[in-house]
């Protein structure tokens, strides 16, 4: 008797790229203003628990929005870009570039541009980036090794931001080399989850506050 054969496995797992910072701060924010705004709903008296409620209702969502949601997912067919409020699914055949120069940023070849908020540029980290570069040249001018040069490969002594997008380049690369057509077909989806609790707290704020 034969063994029911396994479900097959995609052949290429999701890369996933976050910003550490945005979630650790995202974590602090929605504690702290969880915090204040519990207080002022159990202590609070007269119209003071209703404004904390809307507040939060309003606080919360945006503050997930723009720190925990954002986030790019990247295999050898496709890239979904989960940015505040809107979710992007691009085949690799609609990408044009990706590039990082004040934000990371990716071009289509329809000339459609999208910010990927998951992947944020630090000036300060790239200029520590060139800095280390500089240092191996000068501890090394003619490439061979010194004792004192880092002998990872140079993308790994970029900085982050410049890191990804080279992952994100590669890809795209990899999947116009094969001039495959691919199943997968463009999208792009709002997020009313995040957008409608936010929506519906700014006018109960609103309506509170003009009330009052």
């Amino acid at each position: 008797m034969t063994s029911p054969t396994p479900p097959a496995e995609p052949a290429h797992a999701d890369r996933t790229y976050r910003s550490g910072a945005a979630l650790v701060s995202g974590a602090l924010l929605i504690l702290l203003v969880g915090w204040i705004g519990l207080d002022a709903v159990f202590r609070g008296e007269g119209r003071v628990p209703w404004l904390a409620l809307a507040a939060l209702l309003t606080a919360i969502p945006l503050i997930v929005a723009f720190t925990l949601r954002p986030a790019v997912f990247a295999d050898e067919a496709r890239i979904r870009i989960r940015n505040p409020f809107r979710t992007i699914v691009l085949p690799w055949a609609d990408v044009s570039t990706v590039r990082a120069a004040y934000s990371s940023e990716l071009f289509t070849h329809a000339g459609d541009k999208y910010q990927l908020w998951a992947v944020p540029v630090s000036l300060r980290e790239r200029k520590r980036a060139a800095r280390r570069a500089g240092q191996q040249a000068h501890d090394d001018p003619y490439g061979r090794t010194s004792v004192h040069a880092d002998v990872r490969d140079s993308q790994a002594r970029a900085a982050a931001a410049d890191q990804t997008v080279g992952d994100l380049r590669e890809l795209a690369e990899r999947a116009a080399a094969r001039k495959e057509g691919g199943t997968v077909t463009a999208s792009a989806r709002w997020a009313y989850e995040v957008i409608a609790p936010a929506v519906v707290g700014a006018v109960l704020l609103v309506v509170l506050l003009a009330i009052g």
